[in-house]
């Protein structure tokens, strides 16, 4: 309390004979300081804190967020005509450095979506969160209510619709590939998004998709990233024991490219080009490898027969393209730009040429541990719900990919994870490209996904035909239902429909005749 009350003394805003209570009026009771025994001594974190706790007024909090923006706004322009404090500098590098160039902060801060990009400034820079909460405790002075007791009983229930308090688990272990396509899961530490539903969430890389698979049979993770085929596979024992797995939700759509050697520039045009060549995939029930194989059948190729497809650790791929191991690979697209930015390889296709929209990681958790936990279950799964559409925000691409090249998280160069996530790359064959839609963060998992993973699997003797009871696999593992009504408790529109007809390069994929499309399929191509 001392400590608060000399902060806001400091401020200027309140007197020492009044107490200042969180709500945003003065009273003289001390019976609205109890809630602060054990709160923080520093009165900057007392703050952040008591925000969290939904004991400032919304009020409150508006103020002091215009308070700062104007703050930034008048430091950009101030230093565009060069007249800028040495503070109001620091304050400029900052946006300078979140936007890409001072022009480009300068548009941001006074464009259209400035408050979303204030508004992150604010959230992801230590120091400038900081000056925010010191401007929180100096807009509760004159920002007051007519009724400390109908605040609190507002502020009740904002609290307890952001941070669930039943969660039967808050330490989570949640394993991961270091790809793109694990964005959605690996973001929503770093931007808060587990915290805001009260999770600890603790993220372990993981070297290939064999060991994810096996650390969720052993128990050893409580969820995990995984390619969508992964969990029909693993709950129907199909290369493994058999362990039912749930899909939650879909972490990326698209976002996979075939990439080929440099030396290989002059031969490979279309599939067929790719006969007699080993190419890299990361797993055999992945929509790298259906995708692939799908690829090369429609140019009249077998996949058994014709090239050797091998089995390559993701980010051992570009390593093994550079010593001559193999000729090509279908993964993840951070590893074809890699191969570009190395001067190793060159982009043959990106996969959404193939199939727009297609599905590539899942995040999943085993059906014991929800049973277990499903109160955990659901909140983990809509942080990264949350976080997927953060990410899937184009405004947002140039900052995620600047957190996410970080060591810690996927260990690729700054520039890779630009030309990815913005859809702005080279191709390695001379070619600029503008491609937005290179890889998406929809989390909705279509059960015609499903059936078309089913399918292929089928097709390729991953299944066998007489387990291919496409719709009750689908209903059986993706949890579609629960995936929409989590995206609509954090204020999104997702659909309202299972499944879909899907539209692939060669013709339409009809869930409701999976098996007559496998058929028509080997028959069109021979394989």
């Amino acid at each position: 309390m001392a400590a608060h009350t000399k902060l806001l003394e400091t401020s200027g805003v309140y007197s020492l004979s009044e107490l200042a209570c969180a709500c945003g009026g003065s009273h003289r009771s001390q019976d609205h300081w109890k809630f602060l025994e054990g709160m923080p001594q520093d009165p900057v974190d007392l703050i952040d804190d008591l925000i969290k706790m939904g004991h400032y007024a919304d009020t409150t909090l508006e103020f002091a967020k215009n308070l700062t923006y104007a703050e930034f706004q008048k430091a950009l322009l101030l230093r565009m005509i060069d007249q800028a404090e040495p503070e109001q500098r620091d304050l400029c590098n900052d946006l300078i450095q979140q936007a890409g160039g001072l022009e480009e902060a300068f548009a941001a801060a006074f464009g259209p979506n400035a408050v979303e990009f204030l508004g992150d400034a604010v959230r992801l820079s230590r120091f400038r969160r900081r000056d925010f909460l010191v401007k929180v405790a100096a807009a509760a002075a004159v920002v007051t209510l007519a009724s400390c007791g109908s605040r609190r009983e507002t502020q009740s229930s904002t609290a307890s619709a952001s941070a669930p308090t039943n969660l039967e688990k808050s330490n989570l272990t949640i394993g991961f590939i270091p790809i793109a396509c694990s964005i959605p899961i690996v973001a929503a530490e770093p931007l808060e998004f587990y915290k805001k539903q009260g999770l600890n969430v603790t993220l372990k890389k993981m070297p290939n998709w064999a060991a994810v698979r096996e650390a969720a049979i052993a128990g050893e993770l409580d969820a995990y990233h995984m390619l969508s085929p992964m969990p029909i596979a693993i709950s129907m024992g199909l290369g493994s024991t058999a362990f039912p797995i749930k899909l939650a939700s879909i972490e990326n759509i698209n976002g996979q490219s075939i990439a080929v050697a440099n030396k290989h520039k002059d031969r490979v045009k279309t599939a067929a080009d790719f006969k007699g060549m080993s190419i890299g995939i990361p797993f055999p029930y992945s929509m790298h490898n259906l995708l692939l194989r799908y690829y090369l059948a429609s140019g009249g190729l077998n996949p058994d027969q014709d090239v050797k497809i091998e089995i390559v650790p993701p980010p051992d791929s570009v390593a093994k393209m550079a010593a001559g191991q193999i000729d090509a690979f279908l993964m993840p697209d951070n590893f074809g730009q890699r191969a570009v930015f190395e001067k190793i390889g060159f982009i043959h296709l990106l996969t959404k040429d193939l199939w727009n929209g297609h599905p590539c990681c899942a995040f999943a958790a085993s059906q014991t541990w929800i049973d277990a936990h499903p109160n955990t279950f659901r909140a983990v799964n809509k942080s990264i719900i949350e976080s997927a559409a953060y990410t899937d925000n184009a405004a947002n691409r140039g900052e995620i990919a600047r957190l996410m090249s970080d060591r810690k998280y996927l260990n690729q160069p700054e520039p890779v994870l630009q030309a990815v996530l913005t859809g702005k790359f080279e191709d390695g064959l001379g070619n600029t490209l503008d491609v937005p839609t290179r890889i998406g963060f929809d989390t909705y998992p279509w059960k015609s996904f499903a059936a078309w993973i089913s399918s292929q699997m089928v097709r390729w003797d991953l299944m066998p035909e007489a387990k291919a009871n496409y719709d009750e696999i689908a209903n059986q593992t993706f949890m579609t239902d629960l995936a929409r009504e989590l995206a609509q408790e954090v204020g999104q529109n997702p659909p309202t429909e299972p499944t879909r007809v899907e539209k692939l390069k060669t013709g339409e994929f009809n869930p409701a005749n999976a098996s007559a499309y496998v058929q028509e399929q080997i028959k069109k191509f021979g394989v």
